[in-house]
């Protein structure tokens, strides 16, 4: 297939900084891989944003096209578990960051990197989930695992508007847990809409005692936000609760005492979407296809074109976006 298609491109200029064009490409151009996959859909994420700014943390070379979501259908494979035709999902591993990514009308990847689409979701719906329904989806089955449930009482999820708290609100409401939204963003009607039962500032999960344990406030947390936040979340869940972290958006550090663990039992789980194992990252996506493919508010989506794209990298970078963005080509 020789014939071009379009595809956003980030160079880097000779002085340093960074340019963002959508050119002609064509499969010769691809990176390596078995399956060459018609994009039909693709969601922005925050790291989508980097790479397009040019952090060399999350993409150390340039010219390259970013996102880390796709869904799409197969047109060529080398591989004999794909054929032309299937419909398929492709999220995290090295897809977007140093593997040209989804923001392209064709992508080519290994074949260890694709996921059967299920039939029951769709492929809008794949995208409106993407990695941060999919993150969201690994961390309430840890917590699952864990013991959590819904008697137990509330959850708190943090950053709740961002992609992946949004979609956090809205998988435990569907599973039937109580939500405490904390949110930096006056998006009440929002987060009720998601499935939220409480709506908290950001404050209400922020300590600055210095206390290693506070009076319980929730019975499990999703957190995005790290640092003072996660710390908060572990000294202030009942017993035998589970935190689970996935984000960094205030730090990265933590600083905490081991008594929410040894005194009230409290499982800190981390939640790392990009490396999980196949047999896991498949039955998590058949969830999401079946009992936990929640009804999400028409305002959680705005679709837009690939020539619409450029404002939407700056825009998520700047904490200006809602719900999720997703490029329908």
């Amino acid at each position: 297939m020789k014939n071009p298609f379009k595809a956003l491109v980030v160079r880097e200029n000779t002085d340093g900084t960074f340019s963002r064009k959508i050119e002609d490409k064509t499969i010769e151009q691809l990176p390596t891989g078995e399956v060459v996959i018609k994009v039909l859909f693709a969601g922005l994420n925050y790291k989508d944003g980097l790479s397009a700014s040019g952090h060399k943390g999350i993409t150390r070379k340039y010219p390259h096209t970013p996102g880390i979501d796709a869904s799409g259908i197969v047109e060529s494979s080398e591989d004999n578990r794909f054929k032309k035709g299937d419909e398929v999902i492709v999220t995290s591993y090295d897809l977007g960051m140093n593997h040209d990514g989804a923001f392209a009308e064709y992508i080519r990847v290994p074949a260890n990197w694709v996921v059967k689409k299920p039939e029951n979701l769709s492929f809008e719906k794949s995208q409106q989930f993407g990695t941060a329904g999919f993150t969201a989806a690994l961390a309430l089955h840890k917590m699952i695992k864990g013991g959590q449930k819904p008697e137990m009482g509330k959850i708190v999820v943090t950053g709740a508007t961002g992609g992946v708290g949004s979609m956090a609100v809205a998988l435990l409401a569907h599973a039937g847990y109580q939500v405490i939204a904390s949110t930096g963003k006056s998006e009440k009607e929002y987060l009720t809409s998601l499935g939220a039962t409480e709506i908290q500032d950001r404050s209400f999960t922020s300590d600055d005692s210095n206390r290693p344990l506070l009076r319980p406030k929730w019975a499990g947390a999703i957190d995005t936000v790290g640092g003072n936040t996660l710390a908060t979340l572990l000294k202030a869940c009942d017993r035998n609760g589970n935190v689970a972290t996935c984000g960094l958006v205030a730090s990265p550090d933590l600083s905490t005492t081991v008594y929410p663990f040894i005194l009230n039992g409290i499982n800190l789980l981390g939640v790392e979407s990009a490396e999980c194992p196949m047999n896991l990252r498949t039955e998590l996506w058949k969830k999401l296809g079946n009992e936990w493919n929640v009804n999400l508010p028409e305002d959680s989506a705005t679709y837009i074109s690939l020539e619409e794209l450029n404002p939407y990298l700056d825009a998520i970078l700047e904490g200006k976006t809602k719900g999720r963005i997703i490029v329908k080509f």
